[in-house]
C-alpha cells in the first residue's frame, strides 16, 4: 500500500483527481499493487466494513448509459433501478461501453471524471457511513470520501435500487 499523491499518475487517475479539485476536494489517494477488483478485496485491503465501499457500475436503460454508485453490501435490483431511470429495460454494460463512456476498465470506475456525462443514481446506504472508499480510475487506486460530498461531486440522484 502507498499514498502517493505527488508522483505521476495514470491518465484516468488524473482525470479522476482533476474532477475532485474541480469540485473543490483534494482527494488522498491509496494504491495496491495487489488491486482491489472486487468489493470484498477493497474492504479487506482497505481495512473497512465491505458497506464502506463503493460501486461503480454502469447498467444501459432502455439503451442509455447510467451509474449505479452502490454499497458494496448490496447487489442492484435491475428493476427498481430502471423505475428510478424511468425506463422499461435495464442490463448491465459490457466492458467496451464503460471503457468508451467513463475512459476506465470494469473494477477502476471511479465516481466521476468520466470521458463523457453519465446520469447517475446513489444508493443511501452509503450515507449511513461516516466514509466510504471509491475506485480511483483503476482496480489499484483508490480514496476516501464522505459519503455526502460524494453524492454532491456526482450529482447522482438518491434512489432505493439495492437488491
Amino acid at each position: 500500500m502507498s499514498t502517493d499523491n505527488a508522483a505521476a499518475h495514470p491518465k484516468s487517475v488524473q482525470r479522476v483527481l482533476d474532477a475532485a479539485t474541480a469540485g473543490g476536494l483534494t482527494l488522498e489517494l491509496v494504491e495496491y499493487p495487489d488491486g482491489t477488483r472486487t468489493a470484498v478485496d477493497a474492504a479487506a485491503a482497505v481495512g473497512c466494513d465491505v458497506g464502506q465501499i463503493v460501486k461503480s457500475l454502469i447498467f444501459a436503460v432502455d439503451g442509455e448509459l447510467v451509474l449505479a454508485l452502490t454499497s458494496g453490501a448490496n447487489q442492484v435490483d435491475t428493476d427498481a433501478l430502471t423505475a428510478a431511470a424511468d425506463g422499461e429495460r435495464c442490463g448491465r454494460a459490457n466492458a467496451d461501453q464503460v471503457r468508451e463512456t467513463t475512459g476506465f476498465a470494469i473494477g477502476g470506475v471511479a465516481p466521476f471524471g468520466h470521458l463523457h456525462p453519465i446520469r447517475s443514481f446513489f444508493d443511501p446506504a452509503l450515507l449511513t457511513y461516516d466514509v466510504v472508499w471509491a475506485a480511483a480510475g483503476t482496480p489499484r487506486h483508490v480514496f476516501p470520501i464522505d459519503p455526502e460530498a460524494l453524492l454532491e461531486l456526482t450529482g447522482a440522484t438518491e434512489a432505493d435500487f439495492s437488491a
